[in-house]
């Protein structure tokens, strides 16, 4: 268990972008009719988006981050700090974060590195930027989460495929001494590394002739070592052990009861999952907005992306006490209990 708190800082603005292209659960042949409706039902995705071969997911996160600037809630000499947090950069090297301060047009002086997380990521990078910014010599941080996570997955490889949608994500932080303390829990667990791996391409299995050869580990699932791999078994089973007592504690340590929580913001991972979770929590359905349905698993973008999507009309107008929960590959997951004041919540925006 690793809790702690920080002060000072606040959330200004949230601005999601995803890709035009819609796929839906009810094209995907390699699943009968039947199939398609029982994972409809209880996976919970109707649909997803999809970038195209030259769209990356930093492409995403400029085109939401640009909404900040172009709607002249900031200006590009207020940043900086830029943490890109993502599983899908441009390049092996150098970091995306780097290539984005030039993109955005900001400052040479702007502080900008990557964080390799995934489904945890925009818990533990809020985390980073609350430590970098508590002091008050950092004035505004762009959060920069997203993946491209349908580069990873293959057509038939059903347990992974539909499952995946595509989103970039600009958070936007600014110091501010009055605002209210930050909650973090934060916890890993490497020994469950195989729940969700890509075993080639990397320097533990450099990409060879082998990493394209298509296997069947099971009836009906078909990759290669170059794509995701994904145990749902045993990613449902961590969920419910670990999810539920990470929340619990978390709102235990704000020194706050579960009914003092207006949302509880969980990585949308799949409907069951989150069902399940909720359930063993005791929380009103109405207090976990959902946005799986017409987007998928957007990995570290899908915190940002359910705030904006489920709850645009309530961040923008009212003072709200959240619990924002990631959890998945690493194994990683975390919690960190914010309040937010009338932010700025772009619809979502299509490229």
């Amino acid at each position: 268990m690793s809790i702690f708190k920080t002060s000072g800082i606040s959330i200004k603005g949230i601005s999601v972008c995803v890709p035009r292209q819609i796929k839906s659960t009810y094209d995907y042949n390699n699943i009968s009719k039947e199939e398609q409706e029982l994972f409809h039902k209880t996976v919970g995705i109707k649909e997803r988006r999809v970038a195209d071969d030259k769209t990356t997911c930093s492409d995403l996160c400029e085109k939401a981050a640009n909404y900040f600037f172009e709607n002249n809630i900031t200006n590009r000499e207020n940043i900086d700090i830029i943490i890109f947090v993502s599983q899908s950069p441009d390049y092996f090297l150098p970091s995306t974060a780097i290539i984005l301060q030039d993109k955005l047009k900001l400052k040479k002086s702007v502080l900008a590195f990557d964080i390799t997380l995934g489904c945890s990521g925009y818990v533990y990078g809020l985390s980073v930027l609350a430590g970098f910014m508590q002091s008050g010599q950092f004035k505004q941080a762009l959060l920069l989460c997203g993946d491209k996570s349908t580069i990873s997955t293959f057509e038939g490889d059903k347990s992974a495929y539909p499952l995946f949608g595509d989103a970039g994500t600009a958070t936007l932080i600014e110091y501010d001494k009055n605002a209210s303390e930050l909650t973090f829990n934060l916890n890993s667990d490497g020994s469950g590394k195989n729940a969700i791996i890509i075993e080639h391409g990397h320097s533990r299995h450099p990409y060879d002739s082998s990493s394209e050869t298509i296997y069947e580990p099971e009836p009906g699932i078909k990759r290669a070592k170059k794509h995701l791999a994904l145990n749902g078994q045993d990613i449902f089973t961590f969920a419910l052990k670990e999810v539920p007592p990470n929340i619990e504690e978390t709102i235990a340590a704000a020194d706050k009861n579960k009914s003092d929580i207006d949302f509880f913001i969980l990585h949308q991972a799949n409907k069951l999952i989150n069902e399940t979770v909720r359930k063993k929590l005791g929380i009103e359905k109405e207090k976990c907005p959902s946005s799986i349905e017409l987007f998928g698993n957007t990995s570290s973008a899908s915190i940002p992306l359910t705030m904006c999507f489920g709850l645009e009309q309530q961040l923008t107008k009212e003072s709200l006490t959240l619990l924002l929960c990631g959890f998945g590959v690493g194994l990683s997951w975390g919690s960190v209990v914010i309040n937010t004041s009338e932010l700025s919540c772009a619809k979502i925006i299509e490229l």
